[in-house]
């Protein structure tokens, strides 16, 4: 039986594992178990101590206690160890970016885009990003990528991706669309929240009209049922595209793109993610789906959704709450407080935790976030969550929420191989991954970071890169 060996020699061993992924070649799965350690399946459920996971093919085959162990797999002995699934990041613009005041290598928002809603994230994704690289080392296996709203309330096509050292990244693109209502929405429309309102629903009425005369399937194409109309006859004779507004009318606000791109939206075969914090705006929102019934919705933000817990768990409409959000920070979010996640959990609203502000752009935190929210459980009069319900929260429900539910973010039969070592309870600020397998494939942990660590390790003047000899 092989045991795990201590952190320090791991970073050693990963270093040297970063090279061997160099090749384009993919890896192999791995079959493996690990026995002997304190193991959360990312249900919700408690962890139990002295379990085993069994990963085969690629995927789990069992996990927990008194667990058989195959005799033809490797075994590892995670004695003081933690084993949980994969951190899923639920809404977070890694691999949009590298150095965020620089624009050339910043494409989270596009402001002066002529689109919108057909923006599509998966085209501009660097795998190579070291902040992905950053996060999979702090145990983030999967995340839905969105691009910011700029040029409109629409901010385009979010992107599910996997957060493997391959060179492809997404899993399920054009995933969802992100959309801001609320103050910033307002602004982005011309000034007010009616302006907003106005803009949403013309623009799905438009989608709705467009998608039945010419059965576009939101994509720029025709559908099997659609019209023989094809994204050349938008073509001028410079072979640039024109917006062709005027075949649907004078008064058309949206381009044929970003039209065709809301089709899948008013259909409800694409998830539409509104950014809303205000307890008013939530309850705007929800009653957009008795306008446009397919509407499968999404709140992100959420900060007064406790107000509103019972109507939002009522619709069934699952939140990505921003865990930061604990003080009025805008007249939007008075009624901000650390509590809103365990409130409208206990209202029996979905939950889990996102979010746009700078903390979720290092999904690697969700951990803290999370932890913060088991303290609050010991805290005289706020509302936290149990430690198998936090980690949920970043784990199963952010997973379920991206249509992957039982398939990512849990430990259970059939799931992904997504599975990560922790040195203690992930929940804790001392605790840091030691291994990270995505579908079975063990991945490096070394980035930028680490590299600079050893680097300046010691004060030995021998390690300055050449720039600083004089």
């Amino acid at each position: 039986m092989k045991r795990l060996p201590a952190l320090a020699a791991w970073t050693t061993l990963t270093a040297l594992a970063a090279s061997a992924l160099a090749p384009a070649s993919p890896l192999a799965a791995q079959d493996f178990a690990i026995t002997n350690a304190t193991v959360a399946t990312g249900d919700g459920s408690a962890p139990a101590e002295n379990a085993t996971v069994i990963v085969r093919g690629g995927q789990i085959v069992a996990a927990g206690a008194n667990v058989a162990v195959p005799g033809d797999v490797r075994v590892l002995d995670g004695s003081g160890t933690w084993v949980t699934p994969g951190i899923f990041s639920a809404v977070t613009t890694l691999g949009l970016w590298d150095v965020g005041a620089v624009s050339q290598s910043n494409d989270q928002a596009a402001g002066d885009a002529p689109f919108s809603a057909a923006l599509d994230v998966a085209t501009a994704l660097n795998p190579a990003s070291q902040h992905v690289a950053v996060s999979r080392a702090g145990g983030v296996t999967r995340a839905s990528i969105f691009s910011r709203p700029a040029s409109s309330i629409f901010g385009g096509q979010g992107a599910v991706v996997d957060l493997g050292a391959d060179p492809n990244m997404v899993m399920r693109p054009r995933a969802f669309q992100m959309i801001a209502l609320g103050e910033y929405g307002a602004r982005l429309a011309g000034g007010s929240r009616t302006a907003s309102h106005t803009l949403l629903r013309n623009s799905l009425n438009e989608a709705r009209d467009f998608g039945g005369e010419t059965g576009i399937d939101g994509r720029g194409g025709p559908s099997r049922r659609g019209a023989e109309r094809t994204v050349s006859d938008d073509l001028g004779p410079d072979n640039r595209l024109q917006p062709n507004r005027t075949e649907r009318g004078a008064d058309a606000l949206l381009t044929r793109f970003d039209a065709a791109a809301l089709v899948p939206v008013v259909r409800g075969e694409q998830p539409l993610y509104i950014v809303v914090e205000r307890a008013s705006d939530i309850r705007q929102a929800l009653a957009l789906t008795r306008e446009f019934p397919a509407l499968d919705l999404v709140l992100v933000g959420a900060s007064e959704g406790w107000l509103v817990a019972d109507e939002i768990a009522a619709a069934g409409v699952p939140v990505i709450a921003d865990p930061l959000d604990d003080l009025p920070s805008s007249f939007e979010q008075l009624a901000a407080t650390q509590s809103n996640v365990g409130r409208m959990a206990a209202a029996g609203v979905k939950v889990a935790i996102g979010g746009l502000t700078n903390g979720i752009e290092q999904p690697r935190n969700s951990t803290q976030y999370a932890g913060n929210l088991v303290a609050l459980t010991r805290v005289p009069g706020a509302s936290g969550l149990s430690w198998g319900q936090a980690f949920a929260t970043i784990s199963s429900v952010p997973a379920e929420i991206a249509g992957f539910g039982g398939r990512l973010g849990v430990l259970a039969p059939g799931a992904a191989g997504d599975v990560v070592i922790w040195d203690g309870d992930p929940l804790e600020l001392s605790s840091a991954p030691i291994r990270v397998f995505i579908d079975g494939v063990e991945q490096p942990l070394v980035n930028h970071q680490t590299r600079l660590r050893e680097r300046y390790r010691d004060l030995d003047e021998s390690d300055l890169p050449k720039a600083y000899d004089w």
